[in-house]
């Protein structure tokens, strides 16, 4: 079949190249094709028509191809249809610093506060009772001097209704002594007898607490007590004295006393005043 098959075609390609010249190239590339995949050549008896049949058919072909160009590039977004502003990001996405702290605990928690030194003893100005019932405005008095604040016996006696019979309790030393101090800092502990070890930790507590804030104590006490030094404080009808420092982390406390002038201050270990204070209370 090979001779028979090119000398058809030759004869078919001189033709066109005296009848239609514009169609050689794509009348041969037909013709190869067909050649190609069948293995037999077209034997009709007018050639001519069967190569237009050819041509015709391979222009369907290119006209398909096209086509089909078309239809994928509309399918297809092109660059300048595509969109060129990225979505929004919402708001909720990325928490702003402030949330972030107002969530977070490391950052919301308040300063601690600084540890107290182991000792401290304020710097008070000291005066004796002038009367044998101003225990208490004396007391008062002096704690107050610790601040800064000055007020005669007189003023702090009108305030805490003190008569001869004495001041009642302590729970008019502490509304006297928020009177006169900003923030009104002081609470009222009473003890209704012994005191536990617990109230004795709280005593300590609110001693050191106090002082390292600048203010002094006022406890109401009744019986005796011995000090530090060995000396001897009986007080069997009570009495009123301000602790105006401690020391050993409030384990012992510095009493300023308006009895008596000769022996004006002492130590006292707060277990001591504690049981001297039973039945009574203090301003801290």
């Amino acid at each position: 079949m090979e001779d028979p098959v090119k000398h058809t075609l030759k004869r078919q390609l001189r033709r066109l190249t005296t009848e239609r010249p514009y169609q050689i190239v794509v009348a041969s590339a037909a013709a190869l094709a067909i050649a190609s995949t069948t293995g037999a050549l077209v034997t009709s008896a007018d050639d001519a028509p069967a190569s237009q049949h050819t041509v015709t058919t391979v222009a369907e072909m290119r006209s398909d191809t096209a086509a089909s160009r078309s239809e994928a590039r509309d399918a297809s977004p092109s660059a300048s249809t595509a969109p060129t502003t990225a979505a929004p990001v919402p708001a909720t996405s990325a928490a702003s610093p402030a949330a972030k702290a107002s969530s977070n605990p490391d950052l919301t928690r308040k300063p601690e506060r600084p540890k107290p030194p182991a000792t401290k003893v304020l710097d008070y100005d000291y005066q004796a009772q002038n009367t044998y019932y101003n225990c208490g405005p004396a007391a008062t008095r002096n704690a107050l001097s610790a601040a800064g604040i000055d007020r005669t016996q007189n003023e702090l006696g009108a305030e805490l209704g003190t008569t001869e019979m004495g001041t009642n309790s302590a729970l008019d030393t502490t509304r006297v002594l928020n009177a006169e101090v900003k923030g009104s800092p002081y609470r009222t502990r009473m003890f209704a007898g012994t005191p536990s070890p617990a109230q004795m930790d709280q005593l300590q507590a609110d001693v050191v607490k106090a002082i390292t804030d600048g203010r002094g104590v006022v406890a109401n006490v009744v019986g005796d007590a011995t000090d530090t030094n060995g000396g001897w404080h009986s007080y069997g009808g009570g009495h009123y004295i301000a602790v105006v420092g401690y020391k050993d982390n409030g384990r012992t406390v510095r009493i300023a006393d308006s009895a008596n002038a000769a022996d004006p201050s002492y130590w006292i270990t707060t277990i001591d005043l504690a049981n001297w204070i039973a039945s009574r209370g203090y301003s801290a």
